[in-house]
């Protein structure tokens, strides 16, 4: 008889950084199922001072980390438009919530928009409103857990790119790929 290996919790926390609003997403994995534990936005549009949205990205970050416990952190990487000020805004958020996470020791993965829309949609250009439909539905969330913002959608949309990417046979037995993963399970392949 083949015993069972016990499934790992894991805690991923997606970012989706902004200087006006900050959304956040925290999924739990047990195996190869995600479930949504949380999933919310900072505002930061009344706090006049750049520098000081910025610490309060960091506050708000480290905050969230410690609430959760994350194993990992899935952020978006900024696209790159034509505004060059905003960029750096945006560079400079996602900077800080990078450096929270350093701060706590969470290992850090960043993903591009279109990858994540990807994932998810399985198309690039998908809007942000199918992303977040898609989610509702793989995740199976409640309508009123629905009633957030965008960007609370994007950033757990990152943290579901991610568990996507971890891909199944990390779930059983830590393999990193199919052929780490046969050869980690000899004794069960007959």
């Amino acid at each position: 008889m083949i015993k069972k290996k016990p499934e790992i919790e894991r805690i991923i926390l997606g970012i989706d950084p902004g200087t006006n609003v900050m959304g956040y997403g925290v999924l739990r994995v047990l195996g190869n199922k995600a479930e949504m534990m949380a999933m919310g936005v900072v505002e930061l549009a009344k706090v006049g001072d750049m520098y000081m949205r910025l610490g309060r990205i960091f506050e708000r970050v480290t905050g969230i980390i410690d609430s959760f416990h994350p194993d990992e952190m899935a952020i978006e990487a900024p696209f790159f438009g034509k505004n060059v000020q905003s960029m750096l805004k945006l560079g400079r958020a996602q900077g800080v919530a990078i450096a929270a996470a350093i701060e706590r020791q969470v290992p850090i993965h960043e993903y591009e928009p279109t990858k994540i829309k990807v994932a998810i949609t399985g198309n690039g250009s998908a809007s942000k409103q199918q992303v977040a439909g898609m989610l509702q539905r793989i995740l199976n969330i409640s309508e009123e857990d629905m009633k957030v913002q965008f960007d609370a959608t994007d950033a757990l949309g990152a943290a579901y790119c991610h568990f996507l990417q971890l891909g199944r046979p990390v779930s059983a037995g830590g393999a990193k790929s199919w052929k780490d993963f046969v050869n980690k399970n000899k004794d069960r392949i007959h």
